[in-house]
């Protein structure tokens, strides 16, 4: 049977439009979010509001999440009025969130305890990828289930890729995030070394972007560095959290991240200037003052 009712729960920067997308794929989208004024652009397009996770769960037969953190995730699936309450035999719930693995598959355990299916499928590509639907999406969880979800992640993503059992969507978004955060990085220091040494930083970008150093960092990221746009495409305190489970799982499982736990301390530093909740590109300004060029 076909999946004609989809729901989604937290409308911010990455929900709302993966909420249109829905709509402009011809689903019926069924909404929540914790501040209803969020998800107005939804409604307006022809989205439904719900009161509670459960009534969204009720109303259709693949529910999306995405919310900021572990807790937040707990708290949308296992209150009383959570996600879990309302799955039914068949029902599906997709976690788009980044969260720690093993909140994941506790999640998954109490859905199948309810008859429903978990799949956690944390995203990559930023509000950009969200707005156009083309989000890369991390699928942990049972690929019988995912062949059934399929229809609605191609709504709002461009490449889905089946990662293993539960919780290994979420260890591949760890992988995204490490390797992110230290693109970042890399960036955030050319842009700075090139402003010291009179480079004009937009001219650097061009060139580099069509070579080796070439980019998705480099494109969508120094490209606002240059323009001193910080506004967020994803926000520091959002991709802190990211890294500390990172870093927590390595910690666990004796992996050693050196390269990551820099960056992180680097962004404490962002966090401390009161910038937490501007974008990773504001990682160029921390660079910045220790050069005392800020």
């Amino acid at each position: 049977m076909s999946i004609t009712r989809v729901g989604l729960i937290g409308t911010g920067i990455m929900g709302a439009p993966m909420a249109l997308n829905l709509i402009k794929a011809g689903f019926e989208v069924s909404v929540h979010s914790r501040t209803k004024s969020k998800a107005q652009p939804v409604l307006d397009a022809g989205g439904q509001w719900c009161d509670t996770p459960r009534a969204v769960a009720e109303r259709v037969g693949v529910v999306i999440t995405i919310v900021p953190d572990s807790p937040d995730v707990e708290a949308v699936y296992l209150s009383n009025d959570g996600v879990c309450a309302g799955m039914g035999a068949g029902s599906i719930a997709v976690d788009m969130s980044t969260i720690a693995p093993e909140t994941a598959r506790k999640i998954d355990t109490e859905a199948l305890d309810r008859g429903g299916e978990v799949l956690d499928a944390p995203v990559s590509g930023g509000k950009t990828g969200a707005e156009a639907g083309t989000l890369a999406i991390m699928v942990g969880g049972e690929a019988a289930t995912l062949d059934r979800a399929r229809p609605v992640l191609e709504a709002v993503g461009k490449t889905i890729v089946h990662c293993g059992p539960s919780g290994a969507g979420q260890l591949t978004k760890l992988c995204n995030q490490i390797i992110c955060g230290l693109n970042l990085l890399a960036v955030s220091e050319a842009m700075v070394f090139a402003k010291r040494v009179g480079l004009d930083p937009a001219t650097m970008l061009k060139v580099v972007s069509s070579g080796a150093a070439g980019s998705w960092a480099v494109d969508n990221l120094g490209t606002r560095m240059e323009r001193r746009d910080f506004a967020p495409m994803f926000m520091i305190d959002l991709q802190q959290k990211d890294l500390g489970i990172a870093l927590r799982s390595a910690f666990d499982t004796h992996v050693p991240l050196p390269g990551t736990a820099l960056v992180h301390q680097l962004l404490t530093a962002n966090q401390a200037a009161g910038e937490g909740r501007e974008g990773t590109q504001a990682l160029v300004k921390t660079l910045e003052r220790f050069a005392r060029m800020l």
